[in-house]
C-alpha cells in the first residue's frame, strides 16, 4: 500500500443540492460543482471545488488521471486569480496524490504563513513531511491540527498515523473510531477508508478475525474498494488461506492496475502455487515499475524488493535505493536502503540505517525480521 494518502480528504464542502443517480461521494461532489459552474459565471472557488473533488475521485478509483484533470482545472481557477487560497490548497493536496512531496511542502508553508490558522494546511505540511521522514517536524503539525481545533476528523486520522509510525496500535485505533463516529454517514468512502485502516491495525495486532470483520463492514460501506481488498487480501495471507488471497487480490489490481499493487499479487501468487502466473506478473510488473522508477509516483521500494529475492540482482536494487533515499528519508525507504546494503555486503551502513528506522517501533513483520538479521550480523 502506497503510504502517502492514508488520511481523511481535506474536508471541503460543496453545496448540499442533491444531485441524482451519482453513485459515490466523489461523483456526486464532481456533479455538485459541474452544476454550480453551468449556473453561474467561472470564479476561482468554484473551480476549486470541482478539482479537489476530481482529488477524491482520484482515491475512490486509484486513477490517476483525476490529479491531471484537477491541475488543468487549478490552472483556469489561478489564471482569474493567481493568489487565490482555495485553489493553492487543492494544488498542494493534487501534488500529495502525484507523490510530489517536496513541492507540496514547499507550497503548503507558504500557505502556512498566510494563514497560520488554518487546520488543513497543517494537514498538507504533515503528510508531507511524514513521506520525508520528518516526523518531529509532522508531529508538530498534527499537533497543531488538534490544538486549533480539537477533535477535527482530518487531525485526528493523521494523529492515528503517527501513533501507528510509533508503534502505539490501540492509541492509533482510539483515533481511527473517533474519527469514524465523526465522519458523515454519506461520506462513505472516507467511512471506508477508516474501516480499513483499523483492519490495518488489528491485522499487525494479530487479530485476524475482527481485522475481516473490520474490513468486510467497509467493503459493505464501499464495494470492491481497492483499499479494502488489497487489506483483505493480506489477512487471508495471513490466516493462511493463500488461494483465496490470491484471487482478491487480482481484483483488487483490476481496479488499481499500478505495479506496487501487481508486485504483492504475484508474490501471492508464488506462495498459492500458481508459478506461471507468478511469473508472468512478475515479468509485467518489473517493466512497468523501471519504466516510472525515475518519477516521484514509483514503485521503487518493491522494485528493490524484487531484484534482490527475485532476480538476485542486488547492483541494480542498490542502485535504486541510492536513488530514492536521495530524495525521501522515510522509514519505509529506509529500511529497503538499508536491506539492499546489507546484501551487498556493507554491514555497518546497513545497520546504521535500521537504526533510525528502530527509533520508531514500527510493528511491520518484514522490517523486523530484517532489522534483527542486520544487528545480529557478527
Amino acid at each position: 500500500m502506497k503510504y502517502v494518502l492514508t488520511f481523511l480528504l481535506l474536508g471541503v464542502t460543496l453545496s448540499a443540492e442533491p444531485v441524482a443517480d451519482a453513485a459515490t461521494p466523489a461523483e456526486r461532489h464532481i456533479a455538485r460543482a459541474e452544476l454550480a459552474l453551468e449556473r453561474l459565471p467561472e470564479s476561482a472557488r468554484s473551480l476549486s471545488d470541482l478539482a479537489m473533488a476530481h482529488t477524491r475521485r482520484a482515491r475512490e478509483t486509484a486513477d490517476t488521471a483525476h490529479y491531471a484533470s484537477a491541475h488543468e482545472i487549478l490552472d483556469r481557477a489561478l489564471a482569474l486569480d493567481p493568489d487565490n487560497f482555495a485553489a493553492r490548497r487543492v494544488r498542494a493536496w493534487a501534488w500529495l496524490g502525484q507523490h510530489e512531496f517536496v513541492q507540496a511542502l514547499e507550497l503548503a508553508r507558504e500557505l502556512n504563513k498566510q494563514a497560520p490558522d488554518d487546520v488543513l494546511v497543517y494537514g498538507l505540511m504533515a503528510d508531507a513531511l511524514v513521506e520525508l521522514g520528518r516526523y518531529d517536524e509532522a508531529v508538530d503539525a498534527v499537533q497543531w491540527m488538534l490544538d486549533l481545533r480539537p477533535g477535527n476528523v482530518p487531525g485526528m486520522t493523521r494523529a492515528a498515523h503517527l501513533r501507528e509510525l510509533h508503534g502505539y496500535q490501540e492509541g492509533a485505533i482510539d483515533f481511527l473510531r473517533k474519527a469514524f463516529d465523526r465522519t458523515s454517514p454519506v461520506e462513505r468512502e472516507d467511512r471506508a477508508w477508516i474501516l480499513v485502516q483499523m483492519a490495518h491495525l488489528e491485522r499487525q495486532n494479530g487479530a485476524l478475525v475482527r481485522a475481516q470483520e473490520t474490513v468486510d463492514a467497509a467493503l459493505e460501506l464501499f464495494p470492491e474498494y481497492h483499499y479494502g481488498l488489497a487489506e483483505l487480501g493480506r489477512i487471508l495471507l495471513d490466516k493462511g488461506q493463500a488461494v483465496e488471497a490470491s484471487e482478491v487480490l487480482k481484483r483488487r489490481y483490476q481496479r488499481a492496475p499500478h505495479p506496487e499493487n501487481l508486485y504483492e499479487l504475484a508474490r501471492v501468487l508464488q506462495q498459492a502455487g500458481k508459478v506461471a502466473e507468478a511469473r508472468e506478473a512478475y515479468a509485467d510488473f518489473v517493466r512497468d515499475a523501471e519504466k516510472e522508477s525515475e518519477s516521484w509516483d514509483n514503485s521503487n521500494r518493491e522494485l528493490i524488493d524484487y531484484y534482490l529475492e527475485v532476480a538476485g540482482n542486488t547492483e541494480r536494487a542498490l542502485e535504486i535505493a541510492e536513488h530514492e533515499i536521495a530524495r525521501r528519508q522515510d522509514v519505509y525507504t529506509r529500511a529497503a536502503y538499508g536491506w539492499a546494503l546489507y546484501r551487498a555486503g556493507r554491514i555497518e551502513e546497513a545497520r546504521r540505517q535500521f537504526s533510525i528506522v528502530g527509533e520508531l517501533n514500527l510493528l511491520d513483520a518484514q522490517i523486523r525480521r530484517r532489522a534483527e538479521v542486520v544487528q545480529s550480523e557478527s
